[in-house]
């Protein structure tokens, strides 16, 4: 059966009651488009960053903090400033007194002074003794010389005279040998009666007189031969004699050098034991190496005893170099150079920071990475350094070293879907940018052709 008739909504009552309301519908209205504006954003340009944390510092080390120590150990006898004070380079900061025995005497630097003199008058004598050495050694080398000349020309005499003697000798045998022959036949003569006596003994008188002309020729001779033996003795005596002399000069020259060396020595030492005092009597006073102000006196106090090394007082240098130190993972370090921009919020100054877009921040600075560490510190971080931009606001002058910051490494820009998807996945950030990106796939290409 078909029912033709038709039904409106007027006359169904439970139809009535099911109406939208109008809240409802606003409500739709608002989440599509929120969704729509959410769906837009996400292809909104998301610059990526590094987040770090660090604190305020110097850029250079002789710009931080310091602390002065006493390079002597004392007793301090009087503070020259006050905790705040401002100092300049070269001001007293506490007068110190001495504490060792070693250098109670007042008067210890004119004893030194005493002893290098001593010392120095000492070498003076040594070198005095040196030089007569030297000349007593050279006057025996000369007369070596002169006695060995002249026993030289001994020997050559007693040799000439030796021949000539030798030459007499042979010649008186020959004389003697004719007026032997003479003698033996005058003798026959006589002993014939054919010569008178008063000639044979006229002859046998001449006899005697070549045999005794022989015998004297003979020892003179003989005498020739002993002084020859004699002068070449002498002349070897004579190189031994002078020899020793002049080995035991250069003993006493050298035992005098040894001393003169060892008084050089022990002067160079008593030199330095006086320069090392006169240094020392001025680190009585702990002088400030650098303008600045006192912050923290780490001694309190008159009489109180330091140490070497001891710290006394912290200085800050008047007007550092304000840096930031921001230490960030090692994951994210291969993606910083030196360079980058850097947005930093001191604690102390409100800010408002939109890491992706820094442009809409509020109450941030500008910064640029001057420094990467190469190893890592505390905790496997890395430091980063960062001096202020000069293109950007001026940082404020209030900051004071050691106060904390935040600091946002800006990168590439991405879409903003891009990023949520990385930070999901725990992807470190994009390395390239893309007209970077753009450059080298061009350059592969050209490659390829």
């Amino acid at each position: 059966m078909e029912i033709k008739k038709e039904i409106t909504d007027r006359q169904l009552y439970t139809l009535k009651t099911l109406k939208t309301p109008s809240a409802g519908r606003i409500l739709a209205k608002w989440l599509m488009g929120i969704c729509f504006i959410a769906f837009i954003l996400l292809f909104v340009p998301w610059q990526q960053n590094i987040r770090g944390t660090g604190k305020i510092t110097a850029f250079t080390p002789q710009n931080r903090p310091q602390s002065i120590e006493s390079t002597i150990a004392g007793r301090i006898t009087g503070w020259k400033v006050r905790e705040g004070q401002f100092v300049n380079h070269g001001d007293t900061i506490l007068t110190l007194s001495e504490v060792k025995d070693k250098f109670f005497d007042p008067d210890l630097l004119i004893r030194l002074q005493e002893q290098v003199t001593a010392k120095e008058n000492s070498i003076l004598s040594k070198k005095d003794k040196i030089t007569a050495l030297r000349n007593q050694i050279s006057a025996l080398k000369e007369a070596l010389r002169l006695k060995y000349k002249q026993a030289q020309n001994k020997v050559l005499q007693t040799n000439l005279k030796l021949t000539s003697d030798s030459v007499d000798y042979l010649s008186e045998k020959v004389r003697y040998s004719n007026f032997e022959n003479q003698f033996d036949r005058n003798k026959k003569l006589y002993d014939a009666g054919n010569i008178a006596l008063t000639k044979f003994q006229d002859i046998e008188s001449k006899f005697q007189q070549a045999r005794m002309k022989v015998v004297s020729s003979e020892n003179k001779f003989l005498q020739s031969k002993t002084e020859l033996i004699n002068s070449k003795i002498n002349l070897s005596s004579i190189r031994a004699d002078y020899q020793d002399k002049i080995s035991k000069a250069e003993s006493g020259l050298n035992a005098t050098l040894s001393e003169l060396f060892d008084s050089e020595a022990s002067l160079a030492k008593l030199r330095n034991e006086f320069a090392n005092m006169q240094i020392r009597n001025e680190q009585y006073q702990v002088i400030a190496p650098q303008s600045g102000f006192v912050v923290r006196a780490m001694q309190a106090g008159i009489g109180e005893t330091i140490k070497e090394g001891e710290a006394v007082v912290t200085i800050m240098p008047s007007n550092p170099d304000v840096a930031v130190e921001i230490y960030v993972k090692a994951m994210d370090l291969p993606l910083i150079s030196k360079g980058r921009k850097v947005r930093i919020e001191f604690d102390g100054w409100p800010a408002l920071q939109f890491s992706g877009w820094p442009s809409s921040s509020v109450g941030t600075f500008g910064g640029i990475v001057q420094v990467i560490d190469y190893i890592n510190g505390d905790g496997g971080e890395f430091r980063l350094l960062i001096t202020p931009d000069p293109d950007d606001e001026v940082w404020p002058e209030l900051l004071r070293l050691g106060s904390g910051a935040k600091g946002w490494v800006m990168l590439d820009n991405v879409p903003v879907w891009y990023e949520l998807w990385r930070q999901l996945n725990g992807f470190p950030p994009s390395l390239y940018d893309h007209s970077l990106k753009g450059e080298i796939d061009k350059k592969l290409k050209d490659k390829k052709k």
